[in-house]
């Protein structure tokens, strides 16, 4: 197969940890061949398919000068077999332009994961809504009133923007309530912008799980951020510490229950975040920790993508 990577450029991977670069290079142990591009590459004319200006690339087995440019130059994109989209957040309006694309590519014939128009339709924060049984109470509003009587109602509280990313602009509210509209204010922009609002959960402190969903099927272990000193965020970006470990029964239930409605929109892979007993988050843009899961359990997550990836392209 010849695949596609739509992503950040290339110099800027942190190839001991990045998901897309464990899926580069499973796919070339395979013997599939690797190119790559960004969102800005992406370029459609008047009368001709979506094409981009693309790297095709070898990996070198290093993780410093990792890969070598075999050639570099315009390609239709419905000439892959499969291009992944695998833009980091945030989800802006050039994400969403790019979505645009790639849905016209594949209108063309282009196969594209995961499918745009389910990137656009799963906001990753508001994705949770589909799913009230397995999410805690959970308010999404520009009102002020409505976020204070939620707080009188559950007295601990997180507050969050829906365009976040990395735990970015999370707040913990307790039950004095202090600095409540001097948050919500700045969340909301006076009443201009939406924002959600979730019961605390305790659990937050044995971790955030990224359970991820491969092809409508969980992987058995999830990696657990755990929140350092006294920070209540958990994302390994905001410097949580990520512990893989096996899938509990509750999460099983809720990536069996999840996964499948999922998969047949066409979205190849998710991650979902869950504390405790509940879903927090839907991960659909650019869904990571395959390789911190992978060297701590010994479960090869990328064999299990490049595997569901084949299989979808049959």
């Amino acid at each position: 197969m010849n695949i596609l990577f739509v992503a950040d450029p290339l110099e800027v991977f942190k190839t001991y940890k990045d998901t897309t670069f464990s899926m580069m290079r499973e796919a070339q142990r395979r013997g599939h061949r690797v190119a790559a591009c960004e969102p800005q590459d992406l370029s459609w004319r008047t009368g001709d398919v979506v094409r981009a200006r693309v790297r095709e690339i070898t990996l070198t087995g290093s993780l410093d000068e990792w890969f070598t440019v075999e050639r570099e130059g315009p390609r239709a994109l419905k000439d892959f077999d499969a291009a992944l989209m695998r833009k980091d957040p945030p989800f802006d309006s050039e994400y969403f332009y790019a979505t645009h694309l790639l849905e016209q590519a594949e209108r063309e014939g282009a196969r594209a994961f995961n499918k745009p128009a389910s990137l656009r339709d799963h906001p990753e924060k508001l994705a949770i809504m589909e799913f009230p049984q397995y999410i805690g109470p959970t308010l999404v509003t520009r009102d002020a009133e409505d976020v204070k009587r939620f707080h009188a109602e559950h007295e601990e509280i997180i507050l969050k923007p829906l365009d976040g990313m990395g735990g970015m602009g999370i707040f913990r509210v307790g039950a004095d309530g202090l600095n409540l509209g001097s948050i919500i204010e700045t969340l909301n922009r006076h009443g201009t912008t939406t924002i959600m609002v979730q019961r605390f959960l305790p659990e937050i402190a044995q971790g955030d799980k990224r359970i991820l969903i491969i092809g409508g099927e969980p992987v058995p272990f999830s990696l657990a951020r755990i929140p350092q000193g006294s920070e209540i965020r958990g994302n390994l970006a905001a410097g949580g510490k990520g512990v893989a470990q096996p899938l509990s029964a509750r999460d099983f239930e809720i990536a069996r229950g999840i996964g499948p409605v999922l998969a047949a929109r066409g979205l190849l892979l998710v991650g979902l975040d869950v504390i405790g007993d509940c879903l927090t988050e839907i991960n659909v843009t650019s869904p990571t920790c395959f390789q911190e899961i992978t060297q701590q359990a010994g479960f090869d997550v990328p064999a299990m993508f490049l595997g569901a990836l084949e299989k979808a392209l049959r």
